[in-house]
């Protein structure tokens, strides 16, 4: 028995990296899944690898059509929507004399927009019970160098969360947001076992390493499960103790 037995998923950002982690770790604890992704590819692979529990639709996470498609796609193919999972994101640095508008309205498109439509259209179907995890990061608390974009997309994240679970509070669904510090993913350049951080920042946290993107699934799990059922528009901070303080 696994604790999402007979639920349905959605997944935006699943081909790779924690996207793909999340996608796995809904499908091990017994949910069925759809998942989206800009890199089809990818996800073409993982869909063949992962079996009949498991749907792949190329989805444009900032786009309105694509979000009315894999809504729609889940809800024939599975039924209902139980689980949403908005794990789309970009990375991107620049300091504010160099990073153009261009560069900052894409973040904040890819990064926030797209949460606001995935809990829009996902919403519209949820069914009583359900759960809204949405990927914010570290940065969606606090400020950080040459990331004006980033952490103003990220920080958007965590208010979006707390409007919409009083929002949605009332229709039987919660919604939360994680918040991973450094994660060992191809976003950074790593792989899932890449963790070690012998130097700068992350040597001086609590626990001195990245995160596996496993580690990032078992709270979305958490989140997704009733195991959380009195949970909601709450920030679930998973950073190896990097907000707790500098260590020095």
């Amino acid at each position: 028995m696994g604790k999402l037995d007979g639920r349905v998923a959605i997944v935006s950002g699943g081909a790779r990296g924690m996207g793909a982690s999340h996608v796995r770790g809904l499908l091990r604890e017994g949910a069925q899944v759809v998942f989206g992704d800009v890199l089809e590819d990818e996800g073409r692979l993982l869909e063949k690898e992962l079996g009949q529990d498991c749907r792949f639709l190329p989805h444009d996470a900032t786009s309105e059509d694509g979000w009315s498609a894999i809504v729609d796609l889940t809800v024939t193919t599975f039924g209902k929507v139980d689980i949403l999972v908005n794990n789309a994101g970009i990375l991107g640095f620049g300091a504010l004399d160099t990073m153009t508008l261009a560069d900052f309205r894409r973040i904040i498109e890819v990064n926030l927009v797209s949460q606001w439509l995935g809990l829009k259209y996902v919403s519209a179907v949820m069914a009583r019970g359900g759960s809204i995890v949405n990927i914010s990061s570290l940065n969606g608390l606090v400020g950080g160098m040459n990331l004006t974009g980033y952490s103003a997309s990220k920080f958007g994240v965590t208010g979006l969360t707390k409007s919409a679970a009083i929002e949605l509070g009332p229709k039987g669904i919660r919604v939360n947001s994680v918040h991973p510090g450094g994660v060992a993913t191809p976003m950074l350049g790593k792989g899932e076992d890449e963790v070690e951080a012998p130097d700068g920042p992350m040597s001086k946290i609590a626990i001195p390493r990245l995160a596996k993107a496993s580690e990032v699934t078992e709270m979305v799990l958490f989140l997704a499960s009733d195991s959380s059922s009195f949970s909601t528009g709450s920030e679930f901070v998973i950073d190896g103790g990097m907000s707790a303080g500098a260590g020095f």
